[in-house]
């Protein structure tokens, strides 16, 4: 199966999630967590509850929809390894799709990281943190998962039955969902303060339809560019005293300089 092909299957796969995960309020389905006594307690907003709860709603029906494509779905063997899901086909090609969540209001996502600009992502060829390498994969997306929290603040406090499912709020509410190829979504900058992490653009239209900075660019400028990219500390420890670039300007003047450098020595 090529790249091109799975990623038109997950896209029209991923079509009817929103359906799934929401009533017809177009409020969330899940209202809280149950005991064996029937007993309903309500959850939190945090996004960290709330987009683990969402990947469990999903995971059996990306397992449908991977055997339904003649594919085998694979969960990570450890619980911080990239990607969240491995999909293989039949002739071993793999292909990587990391979910990634946000909560939107009007028309940006608070905030969206993409996964490591270190370790396995400049040392594709090993294994670390990873079951592959990263090389080992025909292409790297990312599921969206976007939504808006309820304005109606819940009592965590309160405990219901089941038969009072009704009248419980969900934390959150109307759905969007996106999938595109991780280098189409990612910014020039990483995703918060001095972490490791590639940032994503938050703007929801671009999201949606792929309009990163590095949309127009190519693959290989996006590879270039965060297998290069230092923060202030990695680029003392690394002794390059100051980091090459900061953003594309940055790191378009950076690559003229260094093309200066080749003339000269021509």
């Amino acid at each position: 199966m090529t790249k091109e092909t799975f990623f038109e299957l997950l896209t029209n796969e991923v079509k009817s999630y929103k359906e799934f995960l929401e009533t017809d309020s177009k409020d969330w389905i899940v209202k809280g967590f149950i005991d064996v006594d029937k007993n309903v307690y309500t959850i939190t907003n945090d996004t960290k509850v709330v987009s683990k709860i969402i990947e469990i709603l999903l995971i059996p029906k990306l397992d449908n929809f991977a055997r339904s494509h003649g594919l085998e779905l694979e969960l990570p063997s450890k619980q911080n390894f990239y990607p969240d899901l491995t999909f293989k086909d039949q002739k071993g090609h793999l292909f990587a799709v990391d979910f990634k969540s946000s909560y939107y209001d009007g028309d940006s996502v608070n905030g969206l990281t993409l996964g490591s600009y270190w370790g396995y992502f400049r040392e594709r060829d090993t294994i670390k943190n990873m079951d592959y390498t990263y090389n080992s994969y025909s292409s790297h997306t990312v599921l969206g998962m976007l939504y808006k929290q309820s304005n109606i603040e819940g009592n965590e406090k309160d405990v219901y039955s089941v038969d009072e499912l009704d009248i419980i709020h969900s934390v959150i509410e109307d759905f969007i969902f996106f999938v595109q190829p991780k280098w189409k979504i990612a910014n020039d900058i990483p995703g918060s303060g001095n972490t490791r992490n590639i940032g994503g653009i938050t703007n929801i239209e671009k999201l949606v339809n792929g309009m990163g900075p590095f949309a127009e660019l190519g693959e290989e400028v996006f590879d270039d560019y965060w297998k290069g990219y230092f923060n202030k500390v990695d680029a003392r420890t690394a002794g390059i005293g100051t980091p090459n670039y900061h953003n594309l300007k940055t790191y378009k003047e950076y690559l003229e300089r260094q093309e200066n450098l080749l003339n000269k020595l021509n």
